[in-house]
């Protein structure tokens, strides 16, 4: 409330928040109401003195010593605490120190006593002056302008404390964080200990002693000198779970869960999907949701924080990748026309957590994933499958919501043309859409099913009888708030995404067998990168969407390029040739040698040579697993290619 913004090219005051909507008021008396995603969403938003976040690029800060790094995230936390008085940022909670405090100090006075502090602290050639200008870097730059402009720079390490060092004066801060009798002394002589048992007695060069006391004071927290109580408890909680969220994406909650269906995978096989969900704690919505197989890795949580934190009207493409899936799955079997599934698509919430809640044993996490999320101001809590609290909600609702979704999914196949009832009893059903497909399905039944359906959890105590949707609660809370979670923008969306280091050759970039390729690679094609030791240049990818990649070009900007048979993959007559190939592969089951069955078998034909074991090796070697259910379409069935009927397949369209 009262936040100046701009919009369309105008500066607007917001006035009010209600019913998911926003109130501005320009200067010149004109006055607006315009949707809160819609707004944050928008070519050229910004909210007037308030620094965007940044994330820093991957490949940057992974080239980075590790003092220039640990130094850097101690900028991080004395600059947080000049600007809002706490070292975690705004709503890290605590009381702001007395003379760090903005309602009773000016910002120039803040900056002289953070230069004070840091030089009773040991650190060196520091003034106010010179936290002012790590101040205004941090603003221009992020995390990468608090980092020593001497590290960007090749330079030799000579000179510099060994990087094992550094880790043993942490390690042992952290061991004898909160003691009170604690001296710098006895932690040094810890981290001479861990250095010894870890690597061997004599074996790394320690600096002079005077050099590991002043190690020592830049590596401790300013707000926690090494023999003073510690602020926060190291522990989890015993509580039994985590503060209730009461405002929208306050706390998200990340869970799994099994699908009833299979998917056909790439390789043409029937594979078990799970779906990991990042849901609002406060309103049940669901502002991510990946589909992956039920074997795989663990999905990377900068996946999710991309997905949940970029709206999807900002994603480059996203129109016509939508409108392209709307050709290969018709209208009869769509829940709302393309109009109407992007006009609800653009009131979806998306948002940047406040706190995010994952199992350790279900998402990945990585030390680039900390670096972004401690930039963005993102907290990360660990919650266990086996911790009682509001994670075992979590995983209950997303339970539902695989359940739900597995029926539709279920239904949807029966009902589509080329496939029977007495398939389904069969199994076909089960394995018919690929995971792409299956995706899309599942964005469009959470944007019309699941947050319009109303859910008993969504009850406001004083009345138990009105159970409201997630939707219905998001613009609830949306306006007692009275701030609006503003999400990155789509440039931020590409920089979230894995990172792998691939050759630019003349027919493009390849991944995954796939090959991607566009004009902008012209003047790059067969060349090297000139920054990096082998000459490969950095991709990001989607590890479930293989559209499209993006790839960081001298310019420094991550540029999207697609996959070149995109269109061909989304035609509806080539997904029914990807279905009849289905049914080819799984005719590979049998064991090597053996006759194929008889033409009552599904998806065999009689006659059909096998190869022998010698041969196989000169084909393409299938993973193990068992093969798709087979598709069998009998002579004149809808779906067989012995006649082609082209008004038939006209009606798919």
């Amino acid at each position: 409330m009262g936040a100046q913004v701009t919009f369309e090219d105008r500066t607007w005051q917001v006035t009010g928040l209600a019913d998911g909507r926003v109130y501005l008021a320009a200067q010149d008396g004109a006055t607006g109401c315009v949707l809160a995603a819609h707004l944050v969403a928008a070519d050229g938003f910004e909210v007037l003195g308030q620094a965007a976040p940044q994330i820093p690029a991957a490949a940057a800060w992974a080239e980075l010593p590790l003092p220039a790094r640990e130094r850097a995230m101690a900028w991080l936390r004395h600059i947080r605490e000049v600007e809002t008085g706490l070292p975690g940022g705004p709503g890290s909670g605590g009381v702001p120190r007395p003379e760090y405090d903005p309602q009773a100090f000016t910002l120039a006075e803040r900056e002289h006593a953070k230069a004070k502090e840091l030089a009773a602290l040991g650190w060196t050639k520091v003034s106010r002056p010179t936290v002012q200008r790590m101040r205004l870097a941090y603003q221009r730059q992020g995390l990468l302008g608090l980092v020593d402009k001497r590290s960007l720079r090749a330079s030799s390490p000579t000179g510099r404390t060994d990087e094992r060092v550094v880790a043993a004066v942490l390690e042992a801060l952290r061991i004898r964080r909160g003691r009170r009798a604690t001296t710098v002394k006895q932690v040094i002589d810890l981290a001479e200990q861990i250095v010894a048992q870890t690597h061997g007695k004599g074996r790394v060069t320690l600096p002079a002693r005077s050099s590991l006391y002043r190690l020592v004071r830049m590596l401790a927290d300013p707000a926690e000198p090494v023999g003073s109580p510690a602020r926060t408890a190291a522990g989890p909680d015993g509580s039994g779970g985590g503060p209730p969220a009461l405002r929208p994406a306050e706390r998200v909650h990340v869970a799994t869960a099994r699908l009833g269906i299979e998917a056909v995978g790439e390789d043409g096989r029937a594979v078990a999907v799970a779906v990991t969900c990042a849901l609002d704690g406060a309103t049940g919505c669901v502002l991510a949701a990946v589909l992956h197989p039920q074997q795989a890795a663990p999905v990377e949580l900068s996946v999710l924080l991309a997905e949940m934190a970029v709206p999807r009207t900002a994603r480059p493409g996203w129109r016509e990748m939508l409108r392209a899936a709307h050709e290969a799955l018709p209208l009869p079997q769509r829940l709302m026309p393309l109009d109407a599934r992007i006009e609800a698509t653009v009131a979806r919430p998306a948002a940047l957590p406040q706190t995010l809640l994952f199992d350790p044993a279900a998402a990945a996490v990585t030390p680039w994933f900390l670096t972004v999320c401690e930039s963005l101001g993102v907290s990360l809590e660990a919650a266990p499958a086996r911790q009682r609290g509001t994670r075992s909600v979590a995983g209950d609702t997303v339970k539902t919501l695989a359940g739900l979704f597995t029926r539709h999914a279920a239904d949807l196949a029966t009902a589509l043309p080329g496939v029977h009832p007495q398939d389904s009893a069969g199994g076909q059903a089960q394995a018919f859409f690929s995971l792409p497909h299956l995706q899309d399905v599942l964005d469009e039944w959470i944007t019309a099913r699941w947050h319009t359906r109303p859910q008993q959890a969504l009850r406001h105590p004083l009345l138990p009888k009105a159970a409201l949707s997630p939707q219905e609660m998001w613009r609830v809370l949306l306006g007692v708030a009275g701030s609006v979670p503003v999400p990155l923008s789509g440039q931020d969306f590409a920089e979230l995404l894995p990172v792998q280091h691939q050759a630019v050759t003349e027919s493009g970039i390849r991944l995954g067998r796939r090959r991607y390729d566009h004009e902008c690679l012209d003047e790059h094609r067969g060349r090297a990168r000139p920054t990096t030791d082998d000459g490969r240049w950095e991709v990001h990818h989607h590890p479930y969407d293989t559209r499209q990649v993006y790839i960081r070009l001298p310019d420094g900007l991550l540029h999207e390029i697609p996959w070149t048979e995109r269109a061909h993959a989304l035609r509806p007559f080539d997904d029914a040739v990807r279905r009849r190939t289905g049914q080819i592969l799984a005719a590979r089951s049998g064991p090597p040698g053996h006759p194929a069955p008889s033409s009552d078998g599904p998806g065999r034909e009689a006659g059909v040579p096998v190869p022998e074991p010698g041969e196989q090796g000169l084909m393409a070697d299938p993973a193990p697993g068992g093969g798709v259910p087979p598709f069998p379409d009998g002579p004149g069935r809808a779906g067989s290619f012995g006649v082609w009927d082209a008004q038939a397949e006209a009606e798919q369209w």
